[in-house]
Formats: structure tokens, C-alpha cells, sequence
């Protein structure tokens, strides 16, 4: 049994983003939801990582530096398809989530609301749902 909008920690989620500051406070966030966090910060690690790990979700800054795709979405379905994935991002251009939700990926939060936005996204991404942070919608 479930108490409502509370999850019972569980699972594996690989965060990937360049940036060591906001790797640190994401994956405060993430210990909360998940046993596993495995942080990267490049791309050979991200691809490496998901191999290794299998991970429930993959959580990546929209401007990880990649060599193949324009979209680290894109590059991710790429190389592991069933990979459920949210973007980290700066941008809340509707054409960036919309980029991003057609490359494959279910989640798209804010870096500058990811503190209120994150968690509710995991929940909805690992339920099979999209989730778009909601101040992007608002703007958009």
C-alpha cells in the first residue's frame, strides 16, 4: 500500500551534465527517489554507464557536449532505445522541449526550477507519462 505522493525509494538513475556544481545539487534531489546515482560528466562516460548500469532513468543536461546527434536525446535513444530520459535544461524555449520530446525524451524540467520540478517528473516519466516543467508551459 501507498501513501499518496509518497514513493517508496527504489531503482537506478544515471545523471549526466558537465557542470560539477550542478551535478552536486541534482543529485541531492535524486538520492531521495533512487537507491543507485551515478553521475557522469561526458559523454564516453554516459554511453559507458549505460551499458554498465542498465539505469531506470537517465536525468542529462540538454548541453551535455556530444559527437554524433545535435540532441543528447536523440543520441541516447541512439545507442539504448528503451531508455526512459529527462532533460536538464537552461533554455524554456517551446521549440528546445519540443526538440527534445520528439528526440525521445519524456521529461524536460528547468535547471532554475529543478529543486520543485524534478521529483514530480520522475515520478511521471517512470509511470509512463511525459512531464514539461510547468513555468515553460506558462511561457510558452
Amino acid at each position: 500500500m501507498q501513501n499518496q505522493g509518497v514513493q517508496q525509494k527504489s531503482g537506478r538513475v544515471l545523471l549526466a551534465d558537465s557542470h560539477q556544481n550542478m551535478l552536486a545539487g541534482i543529485r541531492g534531489l535524486l538520492e531521495k527517489a533512487f537507491d543507485i546515482v551515478i553521475m557522469v560528466a561526458d559523454e564516453k562516460s554516459l554511453l559507458d554507464s549505460l551499458d554498465k548500469v542498465q539505469p531506470d532513468l537517465v536525468v542529462v543536461d540538454l548541453s551535455m557536449p556530444i559527437t554524433e546527434e545535435i540532441n543528447i536525446a536523440r543520441r541516447i535513444r541512439k545507442h539504448n532505445p528503451e531508455t526512459k530520459i529527462i532533460i536538464l535544461s537552461v533554455h524554456d524555449e517551446q521549440t528546445a522541449v519540443e526538440d527534445c520530446l520528439s528526440a525521445g525524451a519524456a521529461g524536460f524540467v528547468l535547471k532554475r526550477t529543478a529543486t520543485n520540478d524534478l521529483i514530480p517528473a520522475v515520478w511521471e516519466v517512470l509511470k509512463g507519462r511525459n512531464y514539461v516543467s510547468p513555468s515553460v508551459e506558462a511561457e510558452g
